[in-house]
């Protein structure tokens, strides 16, 4: 992967900047649309009701919240299509699955299930990328901008930070492109590893 950023370190970018920058081009990305790779395997979401919930022990209250929000994602999806572009998302899934990953995949389902298409990838995918240490969290714009999400220790988003290298964006996009050509599709993955999953248990 470090090959990839070229030695550039990036910007780092504190979490009111990030999102008024990241909002701003959002709506603004063009070809080859928008990717993203999620490598952690637990996230903490304090501001989500659904997140709340799981983290709450409270398991299908989370799915029932989730459910609600069918018109949120619908509306969202459409949006984007409307803005001529579209997502892709490549979730590298460990197995057995962590509780918060359990939960992730049914909000991913759901964005699926709209037009925020996910595929799935095994651990030994992307091992040969990983001699220098797990993935980043990134996210491409079109060929303008990428972004990592970086995380504190319990997995609460902290900043971001930004490449605006065109090389590096699109080397980024197009590693990310392949792994998503090489996954599985959320829905079929769901349907035969989460879907007949007993509730999480957690610590």
């Amino acid at each position: 992967m470090r090959e990839l950023l070229g030695g550039d370190p990036g910007e780092l970018l504190a979490l009111d900047a990030y999102w008024a920058d990241f909002e701003q081009r959002f709506w603004k990305t063009g070809p080859p649309g928008f990717w993203k790779l999620e490598r952690q395997q637990t996230f903490q979401e304090p501001n989500d009701e659904g997140w709340q919930a799981f983290a709450g022990g409270r398991w299908q209250d989370s799915l029932r919240i989730l459910e609600a929000r069918r018109p949120e994602f619908e509306d969202y999806y459409r949006r984007i299509a409307d803005s001529g572009f579209a997502t892709r998302r490549v979730r590298v899934v460990q197995e057995p699955l962590t509780p918060y990953l359990q939960w992730e995949l049914h909000v991913l389902r759901l964005r699926h299930v709209y037009g925020g298409l996910t595929r799935v990838v095994g651990p030994d995918r992307i091992a040969g990328a990983e001699m220098d240490g797990p993935l980043p969290e990134i996210y491409t714009l079109g060929t303008d901008v990428m972004y990592e999400a970086v995380y504190d220790a319990n997995g609460v988003l902290e900043a971001a930070r930004r490449w605006r290298d065109p090389a590096v964006v699109a080397g980024c996009q197009e590693f990310i492109e392949s792994l998503y050509h090489d996954g599985e599709p959320l829905d079929e993955y769901f349907a035969r590893a989460v879907a007949p999953l007993e509730p999480p248990q957690l610590d």
